[in-house]
């Protein structure tokens, strides 16, 4: 699966919703998540973006990006031939990542932003449809 950067931000903004109880069960084998160093360093841009209250410190979102970076998968391979694909065209990598990877989904808040991604056999969840699928199979 690819985590897309919406769903990171909303898992470091708040403990209460889905995106945070998907982070969580990052890393505990229920799934795999791929990675990319494009992806990587949009995470980092843009939960060190957070303002306000909200905003945790940098060393905890260093750990929490390291700690990705540990468990997941980096992918091999990625192909940009067919670049621009997506509207919004920085939202391309995700999608390149999620195919290079062979991953099962790309688990976003923006699945407009990601219209076009069925023609690759991947599909759209949000954080709490992941959620209750990983229910169903795992119990």
């Amino acid at each position: 699966m690819v985590i897309d950067t919406n769903v990171l931000v909303s898992a470091i903004r708040s403990s209460q919703g889905s995106s945070f109880t998907l982070l969580q069960k990052v890393g505990t084998g229920a799934f795999g998540i791929a990675l990319s160093v494009s992806l990587v360093l949009e995470y980092e841009e843009a939960t060190k973006r957070i303002d306000g209250a909200l905003r945790p410190d940098f060393a905890v979102i260093d750990d929490i990006i390291d700690y990705l970076c540990l468990v997941g998968a980096r992918a091999s391979r990625t192909h940009y031939l067919w670049r621009p694909h997506l509207k919004d065209p920085k939202d391309d990598h995700v999608l390149e990542l999620a195919v290079s990877s062979g991953a099962a989904f790309i688990v976003t808040y923006n699945k407009r932003d990601f219209a076009g991604a069925e023609r690759f056999g991947i599909p759209l969840l949000g954080p709490y449809e992941y959620l209750q699928r990983l229910e169903r199979i795992h119990g």
